[in-house]
């Protein structure tokens, strides 16, 4: 199942772009009217599309830790570097769903209408947080792929 990488990666590329994407347009469109005429349009989109593809890595990446035995290697204590760096990997993917869920929930509450502090607090928050810990992922796929 070599293929089943190629939707890994495609799908990784979407969604890290993505998050690069919303995380620079969050940084220089500071105007408020600007916000209120952009984020209403684009957040739907994006986030429908950042949910495709987020099941396609959660799916294909179950897929091969289980083709590539790692599921029993993970849940038996195995110390190699290989396993190790999968176990890291898949903490930051459990809190990138959690922030993932949590941002969508604050996202499509309040849509069409203005956010509290607490509200942006959380939202801002979760997006700056799911931006960098992509970039930890990313890292620790880099390196189970290079020890493969």
């Amino acid at each position: 199942m070599n293929w089943l990488i190629h939707f890994h990666l495609f799908a990784a590329i979407a969604w890290i772009g993505g998050s690069i994407f919303m995380f620079v347009l969050g940084v220089t469109l500071l105007d408020k009217a600007k916000q209120r005429a952009v984020y209403p349009h684009i957040g739907p989109i994006f986030g429908y599309f950042e949910l495709v593809s987020l099941a396609i890595l959660l799916s294909s990446g179950l897929v091969m830790i289980y083709n590539n035995n790692l599921l029993e290697l993970l849940l038996n204590g195995d110390t190699s570097l290989v396993v190790e760096l999968l176990g890291k990997k898949l903490i930051l993917v459990a809190f990138l769903i959690a922030l993932t869920i949590l941002h969508f929930f604050i996202a499509y509450r309040t849509n069409n209408r203005d956010r509290t502090a607490l509200e942006n607090f959380f939202s801002r928050g979760s997006s700056l947080l799911i931006f960098f810990i992509n970039l930890f992922v990313l890292h620790y796929a880099i390196m189970i792929r290079t020890i493969l």
